[in-house]
């Protein structure tokens, strides 16, 4: 075999090991936010009879530390049996999380907003047979210096019944990380929330009211033995 013709397999190995690695890089990055979970979400409407409308949220999402970016997959599910007929699902954002996009829907005016809320899209879903899905793809924005819910509606196309709802449901962490370059977030975790500089926000209540008591206590007392050391001194000399 040439030394050519050995050079042109080695290159085909190469590329093909590379871009096995990239498939195999985009699929772990699409399963990072983990099973969908109904946490949170609970039945409010009857539904029609053999209908049986779930809403599903990722377990664990990533927010950029510098854009305060982050990619939410939220679902809508049929686990009846009969076809669910036409139905709308919204997607609407609390505190620190706004929801800036989603794939397929229109932005709620504002005066339209379920109170509260900062953002919401309308999602048309149409009528999803039994056992089927869809999914739609959520971009937001999340400020870490507070808590931040997300809801999902599914609701009859009018909004006049809702047959499901998830949430308000907070995205969090009790492990704030402002100096890495993603914070991890997840589903039902209450958020503790960050100061803009990167340190932990103040407490309020008690706590916060002893600490300047204790710092200013503390300077009292250097004072007063800087004072004792200072008459010493002078006594001495004299």
């Amino acid at each position: 075999m040439s030394s050519r013709r050995r050079a042109g397999i080695a290159g085909s190995l190469v590329t093909a090991s590379f871009s096995a690695v990239l498939v195999l890089a985009c699929t772990a990055v699409a399963d990072d936010q983990g099973p969908g979970s109904d946490k949170g979400g609970k039945a409010v409407d009857e539904a029609p009879a053999g209908v049986k409308l779930r809403t599903l949220l990722p377990e664990k999402i990533s927010v950029d530390n510098s854009s305060k970016k982050t990619a939410i997959t939220a679902t809508v599910k049929n686990e009846g049996t009969k076809d669910s007929g036409d139905i709308r699902l919204l997607v609407v954002g609390f505190d620190g999380l706004r929801i800036a996009g989603v794939q397929g829907c229109s932005a709620i005016a504002e005066k339209d907003l379920p109170e509260g809320s900062n953002s919401g899209f309308s999602c048309p879903v149409g009528s999803l047979a039994a056992g089927q899905s869809k999914s739609y793809a959520v971009q937001a924005t999340y400020d870490l210096s507070k808590a931040g819910k997300i809801c999902l509606p599914a609701q009859t196309t009018d909004g006049k019944k809702t047959f499901w709802q998830q949430g308000p449901v907070p995205f969090g962490t009790t492990n704030p990380s402002p100096n890495a370059p993603a914070t991890p977030l997840l589903l039902g975790t209450d958020n503790k929330p960050v100061a803009p500089d990167g340190d932990e926000l103040p407490k309020t209540g008690v706590g916060r009211a002893v600490l300047p008591l204790g710092a200013a206590g503390a300077a009292l007392i250097a004072a007063g033995a800087a004072g004792v050391w200072w008459s010493q001194r002078r006594r001495q000399e004299a």
